[in-house]
Order: C-alpha cells, then sequence, then structure tokens
C-alpha cells in the first residue's frame, strides 16, 4: 500500500534534493541519501524531484498545471460524450414516436 505523505514533507524533501544535486561534489546519489534520512522510497522522490524540474522549466515534460488542466478537460469531454449520446437516445426514441404517431 503506497505511504500518502504530507504536501510539507514532500516538498521539504523535493527542496532537499534539489539543492544537493546544484552541488557537482553532492550530486552524486544525492536524491537516496535524503530519501533514507527521511524514510521513503528513493523512487518516490525521484519522481518529485523530476516533476518538479518539469515545473520549474529546467526539465522537458508536462508540468503540473498542464497535467490538471488536461485532466479537467478529459473529464468535460466525457461529460459531454455522455450527454450527447443520451440526446442521440432521446432525438431516435422521439423520432420512433413522432414516426408512429403518424402512420396511425
Amino acid at each position: 500500500m503506497a505511504t500518502k505523505y504530507s504536501d510539507e514533507l514532500r516538498q521539504r524533501a523535493t527542496r532537499m534534493a534539489v539543492e544537493l544535486r546544484r552541488d557537482p561534489d553532492s550530486r552524486v546519489g544525492a536524491v537516496e541519501r535524503v530519501a533514507k534520512q527521511l524514510g521513503m522510497h528513493p523512487m518516490t522522490l525521484r519522481k518529485w524531484v523530476r516533476q518538479a524540474e518539469v515545473d520549474n522549466g529546467v526539465r522537458a515534460g508536462t508540468t503540473s498545471a498542464e497535467a490538471e488542466r488536461i485532466a479537467k478537460l478529459e473529464s468535460e469531454v466525457r461529460e459531454l460524450k455522455r450527454a450527447n449520446e443520451i440526446l442521440r437516445t432521446a432525438s431516435a426514441f422521439f423520432a420512433a414516436a413522432e414516426l408512429d404517431r403518424q402512420l396511425k
């Protein structure tokens, strides 16, 4: 089961690792050292550091703000598709009912 870390711990750990990685003398193994010191898995911290680098423009990729916007847009698209399907079904139902009425 995944452990949920507080935003404060996440920010602190990321900041520590990013600062250590800036110094050429402490760059190698910085993420592992910080993760061990804070009692978390190095891959968790590595993921946070990568995302922080993307968000700060240091690394190419989708920023957190862009990812949030994309998720909202995808949700909106799903809702619109659902509404369109309902309208399509209702339209077919009423067209069939109208055709029935005209034939009688």
